[in-house]
Formats: structure tokens, sequence, C-alpha cells
């Protein structure tokens, strides 16, 4: 007798982007009011990826270029305005500057994954002034990296999450004044 494979349990992620998946079909036009507050109720309440699928079901398909690399050998990496901001974000550079200006991007995605892959030179990141930063996972090889946490404000804003490799190099990581 074999067993039938269990349904793998899900992340806070996986949620997030369900729900935001049902908020974008409904501002499409794809779902009324009542069936968005019924499928926001199935995807806050599912424990596993099968009932989390449930509620997207015939939905049209989630967005693209969620994930995207920008790299140089050597000089500037700048990225500010109104650019938009991938879920995923990696950055390669074997000498130069690297300045990731998110203070007037726009940012669809409640958590941002940027991989710095750096050899040589400084990094700064401006963030939106209510994102939570989190650099746990990046790894600096010569100067630790400069960011003071901000105090919780009211609204929660994106997360963002910074990892990868640095070398040479100081990364500082600024929250916008306004």
């Amino acid at each position: 007798m074999s067993s039938l494979p269990e349904d793998p349990p899900m992340s806070e992620d996986d949620r997030d982007a369900a729900v935001g998946r049902l908020q974008d079909a409904y501002a499409e036009g794809h779902l009324s009011h009542e069936e968005l507050d019924a499928r926001l109720h199935q995807a806050l309440t599912a424990r596993t990826s099968g009932e989390l699928a449930a509620p997207l079901t015939s939905l049209p398909a989630g967005k693209a270029n969620t994930s995207s690399t920008i790299a140089a050998a050597a000089g500037r990496i700048k990225r500010r305005g109104a650019w938009r901001v991938p879920r995923s974000l990696k950055v390669e550079s074997a000498f130069g500057r690297v300045h990731l200006d998110l203070s007037r991007a726009v940012v669809e995605h409640p958590v941002i994954d940027i991989e710095l892959q750096l050899g040589t030179g400084r990094a700064k990141v401006t963030v939106p002034r209510d994102a939570v930063v989190d650099v746990e996972g990046l790894h600096t090889g010569w100067k630790d990296v400069r960011h003071r946490t901000r105090r919780r404000s009211g609204s929660a804003g994106p997360t963002i999450r910074i990892s990868g490799t640095m070398g040479f190099g100081r990364l500082t990581i600024r929250h916008a004044r306004r």
C-alpha cells in the first residue's frame, strides 16, 4: 500500500505573494469584491501549499520580470528615481561603486531580496522611510555595514533583505528622509 505524498507547508512569503496576486486580479477587474473577500479568506487561513493554490485558480498568470541582474566589470552602477524594483535583484561588480536608491522607486512587493556580489568599491542603498532592512545574509571581507535601525513607524513598509558577498568596501544603508 503506497501513501500519497504530503502537501508541503507554505511560507509567509508564499502567502504574501498569493494575497498580492488576488489584489492585483481585483484591481484589474478579474474578481468581484465578493470573490476577492472569499479568496482572501481562503489564502489567509491556508496551512499548506495545496490549500493556498485553491484561491488562485482561474487567475491570469502573475507578473513577469520579478527578478533581474545588474552587472558591470568596472565603473558605477546607479539606479534612482522612479524605477521599478523587481522582487529579486542581483548586483554584480568587480570594481566600482554601487548606488541603489529605492526612496522614489516603484516597490510592488512586500519583500525585496537584493543580492550583492561586489569585489572592491563602496555600495550605498537608500531605502524607503518605512522599510525594514535585514542584512543577516551579507558577508563582508573588510569593512562592516553602516546601518542605523529606524524605530518602528505606524505603517509597515517593505522588507529589504540584503545578502551576498562584499570584498573590499563598505555598504551604507540609509532610510529616506521623506
